[in-house]
């Protein structure tokens, strides 16, 4: 096969326009700026172990809902936009069900976490052949200033002045 290459200006491979391929760079940095329009603010800390409620946009017909899936991730994979997790719930009767989700997909309404757990490894397989007390895990206890993504509860506002008819008030008693 002839390789043809087109002429370059300044007589050689420009590097600052070119990767080793012969692509232009320029591509990639338009292909970047549409996955950055792509990506959510607002998704929480979490990790394998913790257990997580999602909030899935279903569509059915005409209507739409929001059906929530709560169970404990197994893994994150991957990264950037691309980026999993799966998680595993027991349905009824004991059956494990387990749920492929992208982290910054649409359909995704919201993930709260529910619950932290300590784990020691980066993808929880060994859960599915466990069930009952064999299957729990180490629950984390942290306070909630040190949670990432958990709800503050905001301080009462201060009293700055008092009511009218307080001061009023008590001025005619003495």
């Amino acid at each position: 096969m002839l390789c043809v290459t087109r002429p370059r200006p300044f007589g050689g491979r420009d590097a600052a326009r070119v990767n080793h391929r012969g692509e232009e760079r320029g591509m990639v940095d338009v292909i970047r700026g549409i996955e950055a329009e792509q990506y959510k603010d607002s998704i929480p800390d979490f990790g394998p172990g913790d257990t997580v409620r999602v909030a899935v946009r279903v569509v059915e017909g005409e209507r739409e809902r929001i059906q929530n899936f709560e169970g404990v991730v197994i893994r994150r994979q991957h990264g950037g936009l691309n980026e999993t997790f799966l998680v595993r719930r027991i349905a009824s009767h004991g059956i494990g069900v387990e749920r492929n989700f992208l982290l910054h997909s649409p359909r995704i309404d919201s993930i709260l976490v529910m619950r932290r757990a300590r784990v020691r490894r980066a993808a929880l397989y060994y859960l599915r052949s466990r069930t009952g007390r064999s299957a729990r895990l180490k629950e984390l206890r942290l306070p909630i200033d040190k949670v990432k993504g958990a709800a503050r509860v905001a301080a009462p506002a201060p009293i700055d002045e008092p009511d009218d008819e307080l001061e009023q008030d008590g001025a005619s008693e003495e």
